[in-house]
């Protein structure tokens, strides 16, 4: 898989909220249980959003976490690049320690192709180009 468990959780909880958008923060339980999620890894995983400033977290009884701006300015890769590093995508699929253009494994060119079009991906696309389809 491209991107790590931790990431991929990251989108999804993030996507539920983008998707839920009441106004208010939901609770990391009410998360974790919807989505089939380890409560205490989910719970990790939205603090470290909170403290980059993807999400907003709150205290309390009527605490939880919320989006910090609008699901449509928040990208993809403002997720996921908080757990996983792109420099990490770059590890050769053969293993080779350097792999390189000037010293390409066999699979060198395809996987630069797959590679460079996740990042894109990632980049050009919102939060809000992942919420559910209404009803209807």
């Amino acid at each position: 898989m491209i991107l790590s468990q931790t990431a991929r959780y990251a989108l999804r909880a993030l996507a539920y909220l983008a998707d839920r958008d009441v106004g208010e923060p939901v609770r990391v339980d009410v998360i974790a249980e919807d989505l089939d999620v380890p409560r205490n890894y989910l719970s990790k995983i939205l603090h470290a959003l909170a403290k980059s400033g993807v999400l907003v977290s709150m205290r309390g009884p009527r605490g939880g976490f919320q989006l910090a701006r609008p699901a449509e300015e928040v990208r993809l890769a403002d997720v996921v690049g908080e757990f996983d590093t792109m420099e990490a995508s770059n590890a050769c699929l053969m293993g080779q320690e350097r792999c390189a253009d000037a010293n390409p494994c066999a699979a060198h060119e395809g996987w630069k192709v797959v590679k460079n079009r996740v990042e894109e991906f990632l980049r050009d696309t919102t939060l809000a180009q992942l919420r559910s389809p209404p009803d209807g």
